[in-house]
């Protein structure tokens, strides 16, 4: 099918690009991007006017619930709310049931996915069997299978000598190893320590159970050259212990997640458990840092964390409730605010490329090679690149509400009645090798 989406506003952070044109889409890829020539033919033709037409964001942290968790999620709906925020690129965690630990399963969830049509899917295979931290998977295998990189989700491994192990095995053969630092015992509380967690008599983690894991980490990775992608970091401790790692050469890339981000443990209000969060909201000066620390370049990626989670398991006691939250939907958005493009109907070039490389280019480049043949032109607007793309109205001002979500999962910090955040920038269109994942109803085309 050949697809002509005109009058839009072309932005490819990767290169720069940034000017009304046209796009030209032929057999699933980009064809002229620009100036089309007049005598292409097109089987549809978009109007994008006021529109921005930009490469398809790239999540790196995803659960999407199956297999094992179907009450809570879905593939299909799952990849259903990729498609409605923009996303074209997921990369789900190992921790289903059973564990993403054997090659027959991740088979499985890829070739679901691929049948859907609706998003590009990316497993990490589990680092250890059961995720039990004591006995390595068969990280070959999985590899053949599909998977791009080897992690615990949320199980720190408590023998450190196993951790030593597995990037021992995973520096071997190239493979990278994705990480949350979160010490074992330190870890166990539900809110971040500080006068909130106080006040409100929640057990607290202190910024020591992240940055114990994490100088062990950077200890490990200086003594087995191992590549390691360090998932969802959350104090000013944390961003500076990585900001001098990689100022030491040293293989390792970071990401944040948007509730990290945009948060704090204030936010917690009165027992609000929709703001029930691993990690847990830190303080003022803790999102301060960390939205330096993307702005700088020191944290490579911005990510939903998105974890859909059952109505029956979240409106529990803060401390009962399962922690997670909807936000695959919400990541275009909160990339927009977090940068500053929120500000007017036409976004500052400047702060449009940020929000966007955060989750395009910056994604695209901790995943490197473990693409293959989409890593010259995922996460990019290329003539010649793959056709993942999304087209969204930076004009159009929206707020939360969770029961218009498209994911299975209804709870999120972001929800107006919680926050009072007024959001822009609607998505109209996505395209997943020039096949459309979703379509707003707004959206008109003609042949």
């Amino acid at each position: 099918m050949k697809i002509l989406i005109k009058n839009g506003r072309l932005v490819d952070p990767a290169s720069g690009f940034d000017q009304v044109g046209d796009l030209a889409i032929t057999s699933g890829r980009i064809s002229a991007i620009g100036n089309v020539n007049s005598d292409f033919a097109p089987d549809r033709v978009i109007d994008a006017t006021n529109m921005i037409v930009a490469p398809g964001l790239v999540d790196l942290a995803a659960r999407l619930k199956e297999p094992g968790h179907e009450h809570e999620g879905m593939l299909e709906s799952e990849l259903a709310a990729a498609a409605a925020g923009g996303v074209t690129s997921v990369v789900c965690l190992p921790d289903t049931d059973p564990t993403l630990d054997e090659p027959g399963l991740v088979e499985m969830l890829k070739l679901r996915a691929r049948k859907l049509s609706r998003c590009r899917l990316f497993p990490l295979g589990a680092l250890t069997r059961g995720l039990k931290g004591e006995t390595l998977t068969e990280m070959a295998e999985l590899h053949e299978a599909g998977c791009v990189g080897y992690s615990q989700a949320e199980v720190p491994i408590k023998d450190t000598q196993v951790l030593q192990r597995a990037l021992q095995y995973a520096g071997t053969f190239g493979y990278t190893v994705w990480l949350r630092p979160q010490d074992a015992w330190l870890g166990k509380g539900v809110a971040a320590s500080g006068p909130v967690a106080t006040r409100l008599g929640l057990s607290g983690v202190p910024v020591a159970a992240e940055t114990i894991a994490l100088n062990t980490i950077i200890e490990l990775v200086r003594a087995t050259g191992a590549r390691v992608h360090i998932c969802r970091i959350s104090s000013a401790q944390g961003v500076e212990l990585i900001r001098q790692a990689k100022a030491q050469g040293l293989p390792i890339t970071a990401d944040v997640s948007i509730n990290s981000l945009l948060l704090t443990d204030v936010d917690i209000g009165y027992f609000n458990s929709a703001m029930r969060l691993t990690p847990p909201l830190r303080q003022g000066r803790d999102r301060d840092a960390l939205q330096a620390g993307l702005l700088d370049g020191t944290l490579d990626a911005l990510v939903s964390d998105h974890t859909p989670v059952d109505e029956d398991e979240k409106t529990l006691p803060f401390g009962e409730a399962e922690p997670g939250a909807t936000g695959l939907e919400l990541l275009l958005s909160l990339a927009l605010k977090w940068s500053g493009a929120d500000q007017g109907d036409k976004p500052a070039p400047d702060k449009l490329r940020r929000a966007l490389s955060v989750v395009t280019q910056g994604p695209v480049k901790v995943l490197g090679d473990a693409l293959g043949s989409l890593s010259s032109s995922a996460g990019r607007l290329v003539a010649g690149g793959v056709a993942d793309v999304v087209v969204f109205d930076p004009a159009a001002r929206w707020i939360v509400e969770p029961a218009a979500l498209v994911s299975q999962g209804k709870h999120t910090p972001f929800a107006f009645s919680s926050t009072g955040f007024e959001l822009v920038g609607r998505v109209q269109l996505t395209l997943v090798a020039g096949q459309v994942a979703h379509e707003a109803e707004r959206q008109s085309a003609a042949a």
